[in-house]
């Protein structure tokens, strides 16, 4: 029988790698790799997206966790990443498997040529059988420069499966997967074991951050609703349960599970749904946005009633109905103090008001994405 997903990306949390520790734990991490090399055995495809690198840096400087401070930060990853993946190597080699680093910034993918040069690399990585291991350089990501950075990991994972078109994002984090209350708090918490709409539960996302990862449940639904709108299916499941790994790979019902909101994009289409490179905002009325959604139009000036940001003509924005509600993204004809002019005048007039035109769409349909 065909295997349910062959290309996936999985998501190593710290406090998973760290069982509960303040370092990595080997014998954790040695079964993750197992079950990892057996679904290449299998001639699967796997990515890990892999946390750890400063838990792992600030254990090996004896620093605690009081320390704060983006240098401190810093030096906590360049001594941890080494050691990261020094375990990766030593854990896969008896499986004859190669691994290889992938240490990604939210600004290389911002760019749609860096985009295109990374899957490339990705892709040609899959072909080859090596298994690349994947985290944010925290040595040069800043967090008051907060557009530069993914923030965590959970994020990364779900930018890296559009990346290569995956068939599945797995999130493994110490709990079973998504409840409809916070099972810490409530005995009476049930599993939620599959999510149709992910819109109707962002509000049940409330979990508490693990003492040593930066991503709670919330982060793990962002990720999830990202990785979603471009087709791509998520579960989230607890890394500790017995072959996690192989039982959701092989379609088995396990934590919960996210289905797609759309067929798979193509590759323009994902890297505009992830916002990398989003520069302000448009807020369409109600017969933009019908227009926009059913009839797979495009938007004209007369359906704008507001815009945000300082956007340029060429770049990416956002498009929000008068209720707030998220419609997708364009890149637009028109930088946006020319949107201001002309939101809400008929197409014929753009001229008359700018004293030149890029024609009468303020974004054309073929450069556009509605989720």
């Amino acid at each position: 029988m065909e295997p349910v997903y062959r290309r996936i990306v999985v998501k190593f949390g710290t406090s998973l790698l760290t069982g509960g520790t303040n370092y990595l734990d080997q014998n954790v991490m040695a079964d993750l790799v197992r079950q990892v090399a057996e679904l290449r055995r299998r001639q699967r495809e796997i990515i890990i997206v892999s946390s750890g690198a400063i838990a792992s840096g600030r254990y090996k400087l004896g620093l605690s966790r009081k320390v704060k401070g983006i240098p401190y930060k810093q030096v906590c990853f360049s001594v941890g990443q080494s050691r990261l993946m020094n375990m990766y190597e030593k854990l896969f080699e008896p499986y004859g498997i190669t691994i290889a680093q992938g240490l990604l910034t939210k600004g290389e993918l911002s760019d749609r040529s860096g985009y295109l040069n990374i899957r490339n690399t990705l892709m040609a990585l899959m072909d080859l059988g090596v298994v690349c291991i994947v985290n944010e350089n925290d040595m040069v990501a800043v967090d008051e420069i907060r557009e530069a950075r993914f923030g965590d990991n959970d994020n990364l994972s779900a930018m890296v499966a559009n990346l290569v078109d995956a068939d599945l994002l797995l999130i493994l984090t110490e709990v079973d997967g998504l409840y409809n209350a916070d099972p810490h708090l409530d005995s009476n918490a049930k599993l939620i074991p599959v999510v149709e709409n992910i819109n109707e539960v962002e509000t049940l996302a409330g979990g508490t951050t693990g003492n040593l990862g930066t991503g709670g449940m919330v982060t793990k639904i962002e990720a999830a609703k990202l990785a979603t709108t471009s087709g791509v299916t998520v579960v989230i499941a607890n890394g500790r349960a017995p072959d996690v790994i192989l039982k959701v790979a092989d379609g088995e019902p396990v934590g919960t599970l996210f289905k797609p909101a759309t067929n798979h994009l193509g590759s323009r289409e994902r890297w505009m749904l992830s916002g990398l490179s989003v520069k302000g905002k448009i807020v369409v009325d109600r017969g933009a946005g019908e227009a926009l959604k059913k009839q797979k139009r495009s938007l004209l000036a007369a359906g704008i009633l507001e815009c945000e940001g300082d956007f340029q003509r060429g770049d990416l924005v956002k498009i929000f109905d008068s209720d707030g509600n998220y419609l997708g993204c364009g890149i637009t004809n028109y930088k946006a103090s020319d949107v201001d002019i002309i939101k809400g005048l008929h197409s014929q007039q753009i001229a008359e008001m700018l004293g030149y035109d890029y024609g009468a769409e303020v974004i054309h349909r073929n450069n556009l994405v509605i989720v």
